[in-house]
């Protein structure tokens, strides 16, 4: 796992607590009950490999068919990658956009000698990008992206507390996101539309280390990984200024979407933490 050093070093720099913020607690009340908590990274995107758009150009909701140009061969022979478009196909495509992101969280913890159980709410936003690319035997280039307008998760918690206020745990749970689905292509002759914005169903699951600076304030570092999927996503083809024989038309129009429903994203993430 790309982050898997990075979330050890720094858990073992929350560990290194000065004995003088220890002076004084009692340690036994640390990660149990009520807490509220503020936090933010980096989203990074996975490798979508193989993605490709998938078309249905006969309307019976099936996609996987080909569309074919007046002469009946592939019009998207040149092929597809797995990022945005530069331009034609020989000017290749740039890789999905990393992006920041932010989030406020709410939970509940019960702490059991060394061992804590606990649930959360979770809210935010992350301004990472996924994209896809296809083009065309005439030189056009057609791209798909996403983003997360905000994503809510419900998680559980399970942890082990060996003393001196740390926390190690592990997460996971049901997750919702909102995406922000934009499509461009430079076919200027052809009409396109789209229903624009997404719900998206799946889970997130993780593990981070947590320390109590004071009774009340705790800092961590957490690492998430997100897969939600999205089927709803469509760009419709129809007439526009293109021709009667473009390839996009067949049978009335085309509808087209991404190969893989699933947007995905690797998230390393400080928190900032208050418990009541």
């Amino acid at each position: 796992m790309k982050f898997a050093s990075l979330l050890a070093a720094t858990a073992v720099s929350l560990i290194a607590v000065p004995a003088m913020a220890q002076e004084g607690r009692d340690l036994s009340r640390d990660f149990n009950g009520a807490y509220v908590a503020v936090g933010g990274g980096a989203t990074l995107q996975g490798s979508d490999r193989g993605e490709t758009l998938v078309f249905d150009t006969d309307g019976d909701g099936t996609y996987g068919d080909t569309v074919r140009t007046s002469g009946g061969t592939d019009f998207f022979a040149p092929g597809f990658c797995n990022g945005a478009a530069n331009g034609a196909i020989s000017e290749g495509c740039r890789n999905d956009k990393d992006g920041v992101e932010f989030f406020g969280r709410a939970g509940y913890d019960k702490r059991m000698g060394n061992f804590v159980l606990g649930a959360l709410v979770e809210g935010g936003h992350s301004a990472a990008r996924d994209y896809v690319s296809g083009f065309s035997s005439d030189g056009d280039s057609y791209t798909m992206s996403r983003e997360a307008d905000y994503i809510v998760s419900t998680r559980l918690r399970a942890g082990f507390t060996p003393g001196g206020g740390a926390l190690f745990y592990v997460t996971g749970g049901p997750t919702y996101a909102r995406l922000d689905n934009k499509f461009s292509t430079t076919d200027t002759d052809t009409a396109f539309t789209d229903n624009g914005k997404t719900n998206a169903w799946g889970y997130s699951a993780g593990g981070g280390a947590e320390v109590m600076l004071t009774q009340n304030l705790g800092l961590g570092l957490e690492y998430l990984y997100t897969d939600v999927k999205d089927k709803d996503y469509t760009v419709q083809a129809g007439a526009g200024a293109a021709p009667i024989n473009d390839p996009f038309l067949g049978q009335g129009g085309t509808d087209i979407r991404r190969s893989d429903p699933h947007f995905r994203t690797h998230s390393v993430r400080g928190t900032v933490s208050y418990r009541f």
